[in-house]
């Protein structure tokens, strides 16, 4: 595989992502909010929080599968060196934060570390999903 084909797969497939995470960003606005997850091996959450790795991301909005050995792994080195999240845990029982928007956010939300809000302009989700993908393929030259 040539380098311009690596790229413009890379693109097609990125592109995909962006706009199926447009869609899909629509019905994880019900939960208003996440915490971004830096390890894989933290505690098992309790029953009321889900988890989404970056690999469940592209898979349920970009209909990722890997596409080379080794892929999936490529595609969280590059969340690591990009110091990016792996994962999404959202609180599938609740809502927390600011769920009137009368502006009592935690004053720590949407700063990459704690809570993020998905209608109040936070993109971690979408880039942590965009950066494991590319990182997959571009793998697989």
């Amino acid at each position: 595989m040539t380098i311009g084909t690596t790229l413009r797969r890379a693109s097609f497939v990125a592109g995909g992502t962006l706009a199926a995470i447009a869609l899909g960003t629509t019905a994880a606005n019900a939960h208003h909010c996440y915490v971004p997850l830096y390890s894989l091996n933290g505690p098992t959450p309790s029953a009321q929080w889900e988890v989404f790795t970056a690999e469940d991301g592209a898979r349920l909005f970009a209909g990722y599968s890997e596409p080379c050995a080794g892929a999936t792994e490529a595609g969280y080195d590059a969340l690591r060196a990009a110091r990016m999240p792996l994962a999404i845990m959202v609180n599938a029982e609740r809502v927390v934060g600011d769920p009137q928007h009368d502006g009592t956010n935690n004053p720590n939300g949407a700063d990459g570390r704690g809570l993020e809000y998905f209608g109040e302009g936070s993109t971690l989700a979408d880039e942590m999903v965009m950066t494991f993908v590319v990182g997959a393929v571009e793998s697989c030259s």
